[in-house]
């Protein structure tokens, strides 16, 4: 289960120039940094289990995200890798509208990210904030929100195959049976929204998908990017996926029908990473 953190640090008690260490070991937390002075520079070191069902299983690379808040202030970001810093979100970015970045490496690669504060006559008011997230392996169809980190791991639209939706099923955030509403485009990040019914819920680590309307069906809806062009399309469609800062993103979502086929023909094989309950 992943952990929460809560980091608050005050410029206040820096010295100019001087640069705090802090390691960040938990994979889910968020750091506030008030007042900011001198530099920060976060280690990671994660301690990440990505096998199916709780099964121990060290990830090839680490994934990490962090989403600026609303009121990121008066410092700038960097990615350290190899000792070479590389800018990955600045604070005329950050001021537009919370934003996304993301980045991978290998388990025994050193990586930390940068804090560096800005000048500024006021310091006061000024707070950089930040949420982050530390993952395994993401399934290779899982597909990055907008505005990150350009690298080889940046999510595809390319469809799952059928080993990638059978471990999908038995290790996303949310395993949903359902139907897609509509479907709405959000230009501005590059995002899109699918709206789904849900006819069962088989797992969801949250309440993503809540009972609506006088009969209580659950619906929700899960984000994916815009440039995969998903449209409304009729069926059942079984949809799998991410929770990502807080909203559920999509990674496999095979036609129930298909899936059905795909998880009886593991079974039989006794190639099936879990078991599945099927109408």
């Amino acid at each position: 289960m992943a952990l929460l953190v809560f980091f608050c640090c005050s410029g206040l008690s820096q010295e100019s120039g001087s640069v705090e260490q802090i390691s960040l070991h938990c994979a889910e937390g968020s750091l506030e940094w008030l007042y900011p002075a001198g530099a920060l520079r976060l280690s990671l070191f994660p301690r990440l289990s990505t096998g199916p069902m709780g099964k121990e299983k060290s990830p090839r690379r680490v994934t990490a995200c962090i989403k600026s808040s609303s009121s990121f202030r008066g410092a700038q970001i960097y990615l350290e890798r190899d000792g070479i810093l590389e800018l990955l979100l600045s604070e005329a970015d950050a001021a537009l509208q919370p934003k996304v970045r993301c980045f991978s490496w290998l388990p025994k690669e050193k990586v930390a990210l940068f804090l560096q504060s800005t000048l500024h006559q006021d310091i006061s008011r000024r707070i950089a904030a930040f949420r982050y997230e530390l993952r395994g392996d993401w399934n290779s169809p899982f597909s990055w929100p907008s505005g990150n980190l350009s690298t080889e791991d940046a999510g595809t639209c390319r469809p799952c195959n059928n080993s990638e939706i059978l471990m999908a099923v038995c290790t996303s955030d949310f395993v949903i049976r359902g139907n897609i509403r509509t479907v709405s485009n959000d230009v501005d990040l590059q995002e899109s929204i699918i709206y789904v019914s849900a006819t069962r819920i088989h797992r969801q680590k949250f309440a993503l998908f809540q009972p609506v309307g006088k009969y209580g069906k659950s619906a929700g809806s899960i984000r994916t990017l815009l440039r995969c062009g998903v449209k409304p399309g009729p069926g059942s469609f079984l949809f799998t996926g991410w929770l990502h800062f807080g909203e559920a993103w999509l990674s496999c979502a095979p036609r129930y029908k298909d899936f059905c086929q795909i998880y009886e023909e593991a079974r039989q094989a006794h190639e099936n990473p879990c078991e599945v309950s099927l109408d």
